[in-house]
C-alpha cells in the first residue's frame, strides 16, 4: 500500500510539527492574553495601512513594524509587484481596490528588501523563461523597472546593481499604484499617502524614499524623540525617504553634457547649489518633458522629479 508520507523528508515533517506546536503555544499564550482584541476583530476590521511587500520568508511586516493583529492589510507576492491597472485581473488589483474603497485605508507602504530573489531574477529574465515560466510571466510586470535600470545604470553590477534595482522597483510599483482609479481619486482628494521603503535583512534597518531629494534615508533619521512622541506633520508618518543608492539625477543617470556626479552617501548633507544634470544646468532649470527626453523616463517619473525639484 502506498504511504503518502514516505516521500516527505524528515526535515519537512519536523517543520510541520513545529508549526503545530506554534499553534498550540499561540492559543495558550498570546490569544489568551488578547482575547478582547480578537473578539473585536471577529466583528470587523479597520486596518490603518495597506502594506505591500515580497513573499520572501525573511521579511515579516507585522514583526518589523511591531503591528498588532488588524492593523495591517497585507499584499505579498514575488517582488512586491503591483501590475498597472488593466494589465491583469489578478488578486493584487482587487486587494488594492478593496483596501481603499471598502476599508478606507489612507496609508500605503510599498516595501522592498535587500537580497530580493525576484529582483535577481528580473536582472536575468531570459534565463527564467524555460525553467520557471510562471515566474517569468509574473516578473514581466516589472519590465519598467528592468528597462530603467538597464538604460540608466549601465556602469553598476553585482550586489550594487541589485540594490539599485530593489530601490527603483519600489518607485515603479508606486507609479503603478497611481494608475488605479480609486488610488488616483483619493490622491487627488488628499485622502491618501503612499510611502516607499526598503528593508535591510542583515541590519534590521528600514530606509524610505524622500520624494523631495530623490534618495533613500534611514527611517530613524527622519524624526527625533519629540516628533516620534507627538507624530510628524504627515499624520504620524515620516515623509517618503532613502538608502545609500545613487540618485536618479545625481548618480547613475548621466548627462550628455558632463561627467556623472558621485552618488550621495547616507548622512551626507546635500549641497545647496550642486548641479544635478551635468555642467550646463541643474534639474531646477529643466522642465518635465526635457527630463523625460534626456533620461528616458516615463512622463510620470519625470513629472515626479520635476515637482520635487521645484519644491511642489
Amino acid at each position: 500500500m502506498f504511504d503518502r508520507n514516505q516521500h516527505l523528508s524528515a526535515q519537512g515533517l519536523s517543520s510541520m510539527k513545529k508549526l503545530v506546536r506554534g499553534l498550540r503555544e499561540f492559543r495558550e499564550t498570546y490569544f489568551s492574553t488578547h482575547r478582547e482584541l480578537f473578539e473585536q476583530l471577529s466583528h470587523k476590521q479597520k486596518p490603518r495601512v495597506l502594506f505591500i511587500t515580497c513573499s520572501d520568508s525573511r521579511i515579516d511586516p507585522t514583526l518589523i513594524t511591531q503591528a498588532e493583529p488588524g492593523e495591517l492589510f497585507v499584499i505579498r507576492n514575488a517582488g512586491n509587484i503591483i501590475p498597472p491597472f488593466g494589465a491583469t485581473n489578478g488578486g493584487e488589483g482587487a486587494t488594492v481596490e478593496y483596501a481603499i474603497h471598502a476599508l478606507g485605508v489612507e496609508q500605503i507602504v510599498v516595501c522592498g528588501h535587500s537580497h530580493c530573489g525576484a529582483m535577481k531574477g528580473l536582472l536575468q529574465l531570459g534565463k527564467l523563461e524555460e525553467e520557471m515560466p510562471l515566474v517569468y510571466d509574473w516578473l514581466r510586470h516589472a519590465e519598467a523597472t528592468r528597462r530603467l535600470v538597464k538604460e540608466n545604470y549601465e556602469e553598476y553590477e553585482g550586489e550594487e546593481l541589485l540594490e539599485i534595482t530593489i530601490a527603483e522597483n519600489v518607485l515603479t510599483q508606486i507609479e503603478n499604484l497611481q494608475t488605479y482609479p480609486v488610488i488616483h481619486s483619493r490622491l487627488y482628494q488628499g485622502r491618501l499617502k503612499i510611502y516607499g521603503w526598503v528593508y535591510h535583512i542583515e541590519t534590521g534597518e528600514v530606509f524610505a524614499y524622500d520624494a523631495t531629494d530623490h534618495h533613500y534615508v534611514s527611517l530613524p533619521q527622519i524624526f527625533g524623540d519629540d516628533q516620534e512622541a507627538s507624530g510628524s506633520s504627515n499624520g504620524g508618518f515620516p515623509s517618503p525617504v532613502a538608502c545609500e543608492l545613487p540618485q536618479r539625477f545625481n548618480g547613475a543617470a548621466a548627462s550628455k553634457n558632463g561627467p556623472r556626479n558621485q552618488p550621495r552617501q547616507q548622512n551626507q548633507p546635500r549641497q545647496q547649489n550642486q548641479p544635478q544634470v551635468g555642467q550646463e544646468g541643474s534639474v531646477q532649470e529643466w522642465g518635465a518633458q526635457e527630463l523625460a527626453a534626456e533620461f528616458r523616463l516615463s512622463p510620470e517619473q519625470a513629472e515626479r522629479i520635476y515637482r520635487g525639484s521645484k519644491g511642489r
